[in-house]
């Protein structure tokens, strides 16, 4: 395929259309503090708070190589979209990239693939919100939690960006210090012997409780969507683009650092938990961090850190009502969704679209009802495939992007993918393994059930709004069309 011009806003702000009074830019509220903290918070969640439980009882101390492995495919996946946003910095970016680059289809399944994503996700995240209520509150039913975040959410969310933005920059503040805490208390007990877990604490209880592969190499393969799932939201720099003050300068420094904060925050924290407390002590159903917390004898730590993962949960939830809202916006823009969803409101954010995304997510609520136990593993499955779908988009979008550039139509930016192409088809290769292991168990494989219908609902989509496009009268331009191509070599 040759190579495109976009039909989706060149502008940050994106496009307004003519004859839409009281329609408004996205506002630039987000400082570089605001991204930073993004950037580290969305490699912190719920899949690594609580999935990692799961992960460890089914895997083992061969978890941390899972974790390693898809760490470095993050890695590349971040740094093909970052070289993509100093390209263009757009709000919605993955879908105006795969638009621009792919073609129009791409755009459309793209921006809705990760709109299902971040809903879901959402679910996934109210789903461990009633879990950590439950906690403190046995009684209390798993639902109501999640209804009353989600409501408190999305008032942040349609009151202003900048307050979106201080509460990821808090949210993020207060799990980055828990596993600092974590990591210097290991520390101290591993050296000095600190503590009721003074005796039995050692680097050695990761392998000495039935090996580093205790389940065999099946096991770490088996964990991939769970671990796939943990790194959901580190893609969030690039829905946060159109409204990041200098974005050409604190992207590629939040990129950058991506890497290192997986080596931390992951590596670095499972393997303290496994140290202080051996992984066959560990209860796949509770939090290993408020487990270890707990064991070290600290007078209500168990509590002070299930608070934490419940900001962490809080945390993806108000990711989610965010992103959804701005992809909504997007596709709206490009006449992929209804015009409604294209409206900024009076506070500078896509209030209509926000709303919408939240009504979704009540099916969320109305899972945990009914069912749950299983809530919280078909939600990952489902967005771990969606998650598969947008990171390969963005590779394949680099790759043309790439391939531009070699042909003299676009300038080469500064911020590069290193190893390219190579890196790009190894992270191919690692998306389709993880397809395949969906279908290993039987939890997981919902979204093998799940993606055949997606995919229908997308070309039956994608059809109409072409059929819409297609009535629109002769003299008329279409939004899309009065848009000005990217910046071109002379």
């Amino acid at each position: 395929m040759t190579y495109r011009p976009p039909q989706s806003p060149s502008r940050p702000t994106g496009h307004n259309d003519p004859g839409d009074p009281g329609d408004e830019h996205l506002h630039r509220g987000l400082q570089p503090r605001h991204i930073q903290m993004i950037a580290i918070g969305g490699t912190i969640g719920v899949g690594l708070f609580l999935g990692s439980a799961q992960a460890l009882h089914e895997a083992g101390p061969g978890l941390l190589l899972t974790y390693a492995l898809a760490g470095i495919v993050v890695f590349f996946v971040m740094r093909a979209l970052g070289e993509l946003l100093v390209h263009r910095p757009v709000s919605g970016s993955f879908a105006t990239y795969a638009e621009e680059f792919i073609g129009k289809w791409a755009g459309f399944a793209t921006g809705w693939s990760y709109w299902l994503m971040w809903v879901v996700t959402g679910t996934a995240e109210l789903t461990a919100a009633g879990i950590y209520v439950r906690y403190w509150w046995p009684g209390v039913p798993q639902w109501l939690p999640g209804l009353i975040a989600l409501a408190i959410l999305g008032l942040a969310n349609l009151l202003a960006v900048r307050l979106f933005g201080e509460f990821e920059f808090w949210f993020a503040i207060i799990k980055v210090l828990t596993i600092v805490i974590l990591l210097i208390m290991a520390a101290a007990i591993l050296i000095f012997g600190f503590g009721p877990l003074g005796k039995t604490a050692s680097l050695s209880n990761i392998w000495t409780h039935g090996g580093f592969f205790p389940h065999g190499t099946a096991g770490p393969l088996l964990a991939l969507q769970v671990v796939v799932f943990a790194f959901v939201g580190v893609e969030l720099l690039g829905v946060t683009a159109g409204e990041s003050k200098d974005p050409e300068k604190t992207l590629p420094s939040a990129v950058r650092r991506v890497i290192w904060r997986i080596a931390l925050f992951y590596l670095g924290a499972l393997t303290a938990v496994m140290a202080l407390v051996p992984w066959t002590q560990l209860d796949p159903d509770v939090s290993p961090f408020v487990l270890v917390f707990a064991k070290v004898g600290v007078p209500a730590a168990a509590g002070v850190v299930n608070m934490v993962v419940l900001t962490a949960a809080l945390s993806s939830c108000n990711s989610g009502v965010f992103s959804t809202g701005r992809m909504l916006l997007t596709l709206a823009r490009d006449r992929h969704a209804p015009a409604v969803f294209g409206k900024v409101s009076r506070q500078g954010v896509p209030a209509a679209g926000i709303l919408a995304s939240m009504a979704v997510m009540l099916l969320g609520v109305a899972a945990n009802y009914f069912v749950p136990q299983e809530a919280f593993a078909y939600v990952t499955s489902v967005a771990t495939i969606a998650a598969v779908f947008t990171w390969g988009i963005i590779v394949c979008a680099h790759l043309r992007y790439r391939a531009a550039v070699r042909a003299g139509r676009l300038r080469q930016v500064a911020f590069r993918m290193p190893l390219a192409p190579a890196s790009n088809y190894f992270v191919l290769a690692f998306l389709g393994l993880v397809l395949v292991l969906l279908g290993f168990d039987a939890e997981s494989r919902i979204a093998l059930y799940v993606a055949p219908v997606w995919a229908a609902i997308l070309v039956a989509g994608y059809h109409f709004t072409r059929r819409s496009r297609a009535a629109v009268p002769r003299g008329v331009v279409p939004p899309d069309e009065e848009r000005p191509e990217p910046s071109r070599l002379p």
